[in-house]
């Protein structure tokens, strides 16, 4: 399984969402200059981090991010508590290590 999106854009999202308190414009403007597949990959992934999916759901839980987008993707994901958590968990569970993007962006 191959994403769209690439795995800095990611940890780019858990590092603003790790500092929601003073960061939460820039992760606003950073999710909302996303593309279309590159947003519904990013609640993809929140939500297999979370258990509302497994892994091997991938196809289906992208299909349901498209289909089920009624809000703007920024002002969903920053309604999800513990969303960073949820990402890097998605993250390791889909066979992606975020650490050293994240640390390329220290």
């Amino acid at each position: 399984m191959q994403m769209e999106i690439s795995l800095h854009k990611v940890a780019q999202v858990v590092l603003f969402a790790h500092e929601m308190d003073r960061a939460e414009n820039e992760l606003r403007a950073f999710i909302d200059g996303l593309n279309e597949d590159e947003q519904a990959e990013l609640v993809a992934l929140m939500w297999i981090g979370r258990g509302s999916f497994d892994s091997g759901d991938w196809d289906e839980a992208l299909m349901t991010a498209r289909q089920e987008k009624i809000t703007p993707t920024e002002d969903y994901l920053l309604g999800i508590p513990h969303l960073a958590d949820h990402l890097e968990n998605g993250a390791e569970m889909m066979g992606y290590d975020l650490s050293d993007a994240e640390e390329d962006l220290l």
